[in-house]
C-alpha cells in the first residue's frame, strides 16, 4: 500500500497545526486526519466520531503500531514541508488556509 496522495489545510490555532486528507493507492481517500501539537512534539490523530457517551471512536486507524508510524511520518513530512513553503512564500508565520 502507498500513500498516493497527501493534502494539507495549515491552521494558525494553538494545539491544532493542520487537518490532512490522504489517498491510497489512488484508491481510497481518509479525510479528517489532524496533525496536533502535543507535550512530546506533533502527531497525527485519526479522523473520530463522538460517541453518545461523549468518548471518542477512531472512523479509519492503522492497524499496528509499525503502520501507525509509518503513515505518521509521511503525514508530518508533508505538514513540515508545507509549513516552510508558506513560509518562504510569505516571509511571515504561517496564517492562512491552503
Amino acid at each position: 500500500m502507498e500513500i498516493t496522495e497527501i493534502r494539507i489545510s495549515v491552521r494558525n490555532d494553538n494545539k491544532l497545526k493542520a487537518f490532512a486528507s490522504i489517498t491510497l493507492d489512488n484508491m481510497l481517500v481518509i479525510r479528517g486526519l489532524k496533525i496536533i501539537e502535543g507535550a512530546k512534539g506533533l502527531f497525527v490523530a485519526m479522523p473520530s466520531r463522538r460517541r453518545p457517551d461523549g468518548t471518542f471512536q477512531d472512523i479509519a486507524h492503522p492497524i499496528s503500531n509499525e503502520s501507525r508510524s509509518w503513515l505518521e511520518g509521511k503525514v508530518i513530512k508533508a505538514y513540515l514541508s508545507e509549513k516552510d513553503n508558506i513560509s518562504t512564500e510569505a516571509g511571515v508565520e504561517i496564517s492562512r488556509d491552503i
